[in-house]
């Protein structure tokens, strides 16, 4: 890689730790090739996107940034998965990491907090942005539901009186 690429990674990279609203850092020593396309799929499905970067252009990219704490993470064979959602890339290197003990998770970064591995765990364990966007429709939804409900409520209970008054003269 000649200097102009190193450089023009380096700027990618650290746009990317500008505008991720996580990273998360994991080891992959031991993963295939197509263990990493399927890690690589199931994070561009979840939103989230991996890397493989060489540490120390990693550790030049993040000087500067929020998730700048992450770099003494940066050791041996490491990817970085970073997603806007601050549950993505923490969901899916999680969810990937139960079922393929290569990779290992060594921590990560939500804005300046920096987490290890059991805080990206816990991470993994909210809810994502959409499904809290989903819940919170469904609990403004409610209300306007049940008042719909009370509302013909009483022209069907009148219908059923009516219809049993119509009933009960038919049957006499």
């Amino acid at each position: 890689m000649d200097r102009t690429a190193k450089a023009d990674l380096v700027s990618t990279l650290n746009g990317v730790f500008n505008q991720s609203a996580v990273v998360v850092v994991a080891h992959y020593k031991g993963l295939t090739v197509a263990d990493m396309q399927k890690l690589r799929s199931q994070m561009k499905q979840a939103g989230a996107t991996v890397k493989v970067a060489k540490n120390s252009l990693a550790g030049i990219a993040l000087e500067g940034t929020d998730v700048a704490s992450i770099k003494p993470l940066l050791k041996g064979p490491t990817l970085l998965a970073y997603s806007g959602d601050p549950v993505a890339a923490a969901k899916v290197a999680v969810d990937f990491s139960k079922t393929n003990d290569k990779l290992v998770i060594l921590g990560g970064a939500m804005g300046t907090t920096t987490l290890n591995p059991d805080g990206v765990k816990a991470l993994a364990a909210l809810p994502s942005l959409d499904e809290l966007r989903a819940k919170l429709v469904g609990l403004i939804q409610a209300p306007a539901t049940k008042i719909a409900q009370l509302s013909t409520a009483p022209a069907a209970k009148l219908a059923r009186v009516f219809g049993a008054y119509a009933k009960k003269d038919e049957a006499a």
